[in-house]
This record gives C-alpha cells, structure tokens and sequence, in this order.
C-alpha cells in the first residue's frame, strides 16, 4: 500500500494555496507507486491522460500525492465549474449525506430531486410549461431524451451531426461520430441513428450556416424523411468533436426545420451548459429554445447527476415507470447541483466565463499569429480551444497536439485535447481559477509550442 503523505494538504477546496509548485518529477515516486496499482488492478480499456494521483483540489489547481500543484484548464472535463470541493456544494452533500444517502426517488421521494427539477425548469431556456428527469450520466440523460421524442411522434428516426459526441452506451455510440476509442470494435450499435453535415467554419471554406443547415435538411428529406424524424439532436458547442462553433444561422435553421416538421429538438448541453459559455446555456447565444435539453457534466459540481428538461407535455408523453433508474436523482447528488447552482446564480458565473474568455482570447490569438501550425483559436466563455495543423496546410496535427499536451502535463499544468482528428487543444478551466494562473498555464503552453 502506499501511504498518503499527511503533510499534505487532505482538504482542498478555494483556501488551497493558488500555485503551480513542482517538487519532484512527474510522476513523483508515491503517483508512480499508484500508478503501478493502477495498473494490476483496472482494466485497461480505462485510459489516463496525466500520470499523477490527486490529493486535494480547489480554486484553480489540483495537488497530487507527491505535493506536486498543477494549474487545472480541464475542470474534470467541464465537471468541476463551480471549483473542485466547492464550500457550498460540500456543505450540502455533508449534511444530506448524514441524513440519508438513498431510498430510490420511485420508492420513496424526497424534497432535492423536486427542487433540482424546479431550478433546472427555471434556468433553461424557453417559458413555456417544462418538466425535468433526472439521471446519472450525460449518455443516461440522451438516451432518455431519444425515449422521450419517441414516445411522444411515435417515429423512430434520430438525426445526428459529423463530430457529435453524445455517449458511451449502445445507443450513444451510435449517436456519437468518432471511431477511435469510442465506438471501436463495440459494435453492432442502435439502429434509425442518421448523420448529417455539421457546420465546421475552419473547415467549410465559405459555406455560410444557413447553406450549411440547407444541405443537412435536404439530405433528412430524401434519405430519411421527415414524417419520420422523432429527434435532432445536437451540441450548440461541439465538445469531444473539437469544439466546433457552427456559423451563425446554422443552428436556428435546424431549429426551424425540426418546429416545422413536428420534429423535437434536443440541445444536447452536457459539456456546454451551467455558465460555461458565458450564457446558462449554449443555446442562447443564438436565441434557441429547444424543445428538450440534457444536462449533467458541471450541473452538480462533481457529483454524478444528469437531466433531461422540455415541454411539459413532451416529458408527460411517456407511460408511468417508463423513466428513471435505481441511483437516477440521488439525494446526495441533488444536493450538490442545488449547491452548486446556488454558486453559479450568487458568484454571477456566466459574467465570470466572460471575462476568462476576455483574458484567454487575445494571449491564444497572439500565439496563433506567431505560429502557423495553430490552425484557428474558437469557442465562447470559458469553453476555448485551438485547432493544431501542418504548417501552411490544414491538415490535422495529432503528433504536435499530443506533444504540447505531455509537455504541459511535465510542466505542471492538466490540459486536455479533443477533436475528430485528435488535433485540438481545449480550455476548460474551472471558473473560480484566479487571473495570473490562468495567465501562467497560457504561459506554459505557450514554452510548449516552443519547445516543439
């Protein structure tokens, strides 16, 4: 067993000091020894993308078990928006956790699960009459919102988009665009799962989004047809694909072929929602009210929680029992998202994402003038990436990206990547990160493009 160094810190939370600090390589020996473990006791199809072990975590950093501090862009993967063992949402999940844990909200209820419900009825988009579900994952919340719009047209048709990623599970995989290392070798997936063009502007040349939406429609039309169509479902932000923006009016065209054609429209929130754009919702910044709306990822501040919220007469559709799940909505979860929603709504989150994005932008511009393997710099709020290609081309560099991101990783600071070609750096930095560390994990990354 390796032991926990006790001179380190075991509570994290904002009080953490707020540095990068390395004390040892990395892996330090106690993360190696772990990783070690790991190793002979998890199974391998279970990746790691920085080969360290954390110990505590708050503000903008994560401490590892050796006491090395790392500046945190990558929240979790747009988990831990609020700050890791956020004083609210900790507060909460200690009290209600010593109340009770469990009862399964189809046994017996409690309050949470209803007050989760109210809140997200509140804050998502749109002011007609909503109902909300609760879950356990954002792939649970999709394949939900898939039940729900079939229910409710009684078709069976699912329209998707090139770069989307919506899951894990046998339906989300079919859902999601990528092979490698998500979908591989694990077929046969669902069936009536139809993908269309996606608006990608670095990539599009000068096809505009409503030219875009036109092509995509088309296609529903004649390969699949509408009257058969149950949901279009979409990121407004695409997370895993690269964070790709679609050009303005791609999304409200889409959103107007799905209200003309009976068709439900699902915002697929997952990685975008709570404050991570600068807006509650992605959605928003182009005026669109979907009809359903999953959510989860930086909803409950680290806790496993996930929803689906639309119209109410859509989420009544379905047949008593036909939604929920033993853990769906647990009282310790729900209590975390209303503590972290409390955070979001008093520390004015979405005003905090702007401003990251007003700080990150121009350091990320200014790096991309100076060096043509960063292809574009796009995103909204505190949802940014960079797109890494072949000097003087627009192919894909998934060496380079991959390099920068070990590199960053040496250095101190979790970054992550994404995107369909595996070549896109992205910036998910939790919104309590203070200024001049986020300026010095910029600085990093910046030595980073040197360095290669």
């Amino acid at each position: 067993m390796t032991a926990i160094d006790q001179s380190l810190p075991v509570i994290g939370g904002p009080d953490l000091p707020q540095v990068r600090r390395l004390v040892t390589e990395i892996p330090g020996p106690r993360s190696a020894s772990l990783l070690a473990r790991r190793s002979a006791a998890v199974s391998a199809g279970v990746s790691g993308t920085v080969p360290i072990f954390a110990q505590a975590a708050g503000g903008g950093v994560i401490v590892d078990v050796d006491g090395n501090s790392f500046i945190d862009l990558g929240s979790g993967i747009a988990v831990t928006t609020v700050g890791n063992a956020n004083p609210e949402v900790a507060a909460r999940v200690s009290e209600q956790a010593a109340r009770l844990t469990h009862t399964c909200f189809m046994v017996v209820s409690y309050d949470g699960y209803v007050e989760v419900c109210e809140q997200l009825n509140r804050l998502t988009p749109g002011d007609h009459e909503k109902r909300s579900a609760l879950f356990n994952s954002g792939a649970e919340a999709v394949e939900n919102a898939v039940k729900i719009a079939r229910a409710a047209t009684k078709r069976q048709a699912v329209i998707v988009f090139e770069h989307g990623y919506h899951g894990r599970t046998n339906l989300t995989m079919a859902l999601t665009a990528k092979d490698m290392p998500y979908k591989h070798s694990f077929g046969p997936f669902a069936p009536e799962v139809y993908r269309m063009p996606m608006s990608y502007p670095f990539r599009d040349g000068d096809v505009s989004g409503a030219e875009m939406a036109a092509r995509a429609t088309l296609r529903i039309d004649k390969e699949v047809g509408a009257d058969q169509v149950a949901a279009i479902i979409i990121e407004p932000i695409q997370g895993e694909g690269g964070f790709i923006v679609p050009a303005p009016g791609f999304l409200p065209a889409i959103r107007e072929y799905a209200s003309d054609n009976g068709i439900v429209f699902v915002a697929d929130e997952i990685q975008t929602g709570f404050c991570r754009t600068g807006s509650w919702f992605a959605c928003e910044h182009e005026g669109i009210v979907p009809d359903l709306i999953t959510t989860a990822k930086g909803m409950a501040g680290g806790l496993p929680l996930a929803a689906v919220t639309g119209r109410a007469e859509l989420m009544n559709a379905v047949h008593p029992g036909g939604l929920g799940g033993t853990y769906g909505g647990n009282p310790v979860a729900c209590a975390a998202a209303l503590g972290a929603m409390q955070s979001m709504e008093e520390q004015d989150l979405n005003s905090r994402a702007r401003q990251i994005e007003s700080l990150m932008l121009p350091r990320l511009r200014a790096l991309a003038a100076a060096d043509p393997r960063i292809g574009e710099i796009r995103g909204r709020g505190a949802m940014l990436a960079m797109e890494i290609v072949k000097a003087g081309t627009k192919d894909p560099d998934s060496a380079l990206t991959s390099a920068v991101a070990k590199y960053c990783h040496g250095h101190g600071v979790v970054l992550l990547t994404a995107g369909t070609y595996s070549n896109v750096i992205r910036f998910l930095p939790p919104l309590t990160i203070p200024d001049e560390l986020l300026t010095e994990g910029l600085d990093v990354v910046a030595e980073a493009f040197a360095a290669n």
